[in-house]
C-alpha cells in the first residue's frame, strides 16, 4: 500500500523487520523523530535495532529502555532511544528533559509514542507495527509534516 503520506512493508521474520529498520535508519538525519506504535510484542524494539544500525550504532548495544526510559547511543549522530511503556502521563516527560531530546542534535526513536501523542513535535515519522502471523509483521510508515513526506515518497 502506498498513498500520499504512507508506505507499507510486510516482513516474515525478525531479520526482515530489522532490515526494514536499517533502510529507514539510513535515511534519518539530525532532528528526526520516529514514533513507534504497536502492541506489546509487535516488534518495536526489533525495528529499533534496525533503525539504530542504519544510523551507525553497533547492534550489540541496542536494548529496550523500558526501565531506564532513555538510552543514548553513538552512531553517525547521537541516537536517543526512548521507551514510554511505563509512562503514567505525558507530563512526566518534562522531568526527563523531553525537549532536549526531541529538538536536540540527534535522532529520537520513541517506543509507545502514542502514550505521549500530545507531546510529539509537529513533524515526525510514525512507524505502526501490526502482528499478522507468527513472525510476520505489517509495518506502515506514516509521514506527518512536509519534510517527512518529501523523504518518504
Amino acid at each position: 500500500m502506498k498513498n500520499k503520506n504512507s508506505v507499507e512493508f510486510n516482513t516474515k521474520s525478525p531479520k526482515d523487520t530489522i532490515d526494514v529498520g536499517k533502510k529507514i535508519g539510513k535515511l534519518l538525519k539530525e532532528g528526526d523523530v520516529v514514533a513507534l506504535i504497536g502492541d506489546l510484542g509487535a516488534g518495536k524494539t526489533v525495528i529499533s535495532k534496525g533503525l539504530c544500525s542504519g544510523l551507525g550504532v553497533k547492534e550489540d548495544y541496542i536494548t529496550s529502555p523500558t526501565y531506564t526510559i532513555i538510552n543514548q547511543y553513538d552512531g553517525k549522530i547521537p541516537v536517543y532511544h526512548i521507551d514510554l511503556y511505563r509512562l503514567k502521563n505525558s507530563s512526566e516527560l518534562y522531568n526527563l528533559g523531553w525537549d532536549e531530546y526531541i529538538y536536540g542534535c540527534g535522532t529520537c526513536i520513541i517506543e509507545w509514542a502514542d502514550r505521549a501523542a500530545d507531546m510529539l513535535p509537529e513533524e515526525y515519522l510514525t512507524v505502526n507495527i501490526e502482528v499478522t502471523g507468527k513472525n510476520k509483521r505489517k509495518i506502515t510508515l506514516q509521514a506527518k509534516g512536509e519534510s517527512y513526506e518529501n523523504t518518504w515518497h
